[in-house]
């Protein structure tokens, strides 16, 4: 079985993110990038798959100017066998996104498709949903839990109400919700080894996708800043100011 693994480059979660002074984007400059961490679960899911001898091969892609190529060798080190770049000049929306992986699912035709649930970047949990309808795969979003049977996978999901589990016939595609797993660390070894692993590029026009933006971006702004908190000596005098002060009673 083969499986392919969508991964996206977004700001490292450790860093705190900068607005540009025109609030047209988010700024980028000398900003540290990584693998997205829902990305980075889904590695791990069709790793441990393979290491289970359920899947015999694993395939990354990435989508993006070639930047993306360090997060796709970080994948590699992380038990990936080969990895494809789509390359674009910036990062498409979430629809253009979804049309290309789908030309790179019906060039690879792989069994299972494993995408994070979300990025941490837009936050738009968009894509794996669209791909679903464009491929007319069925599909197990927020997965929790993942098993493969012959010819299905069995996906339990994250719901508001609980846990839900649906048996999807192969071939299907899951997204990753944070608790399927905990991704691995890349060993000093599987790093160098990465490096000599395959990595294939290809544009949106072999794919015969437009990538244009359908989404435009009006204003970016930083969260408001909390006022610090204050301390009331009774619950008289915290009544008292919820009612004249915050004005919530």
């Amino acid at each position: 079985m083969k499986v392919l693994v969508a991964v996206k480059r977004v700001i490292d979660y450790n860093v705190k993110v900068r607005v540009k002074a025109d609030n047209s984007d988010v700024d980028l400059a000398n900003v540290k990038m990584a693998l997205n961490p829902f990305c980075e679960i889904a590695v791990e899911e069709a790793v441990r798959l393979k290491e289970k001898g359920i899947a015999e091969e694993v395939v990354v892609v990435s989508i993006g100017p070639k930047a993306v190529q360090e997060q796709l060798r970080t994948a590699l080190a992380l038990g990936a066998d080969r990895a494809i770049q789509v390359e674009t000049e910036d990062m498409p929306d979430s629809l253009a996104v979804a049309k290309l992986l789908k030309g790179v699912v019906e060039k690879e035709q792989p069994q299972l498709v494993i995408l994070g649930k979300q990025a941490i970047d837009s936050d738009n949990n968009q894509t794996g949903q669209m791909l679903g309808a464009l491929t007319g795969m069925p599909q197990g979003t927020f997965a929790s839990k993942v098993d493969v049977a012959e010819g299905s996978v069995s996906v339990t999901r994250e719901v508001d109400g609980g846990l839900q589990t649906v048996k999807l016939q192969l071939p299907a595609i899951v997204t990753t919700d944070l608790r399927l797993n905990e991704p691995r660390y890349a060993s000093l070894p599987n790093i160098m080894k990465a490096k000599k692993k395959p990595l294939d590029v290809m544009t949106a026009d072999e794919l015969g996708v437009s990538v244009n933006r359908t989404v435009k971006v009006l204003k970016v702004e930083p969260p408001a800043e909390r006022s610090a908190g204050i301390k009331v000596a009774d619950v008289a005098e915290l009544v008292e100011k919820l009612k004249n002060e915050a004005k919530v009673i």
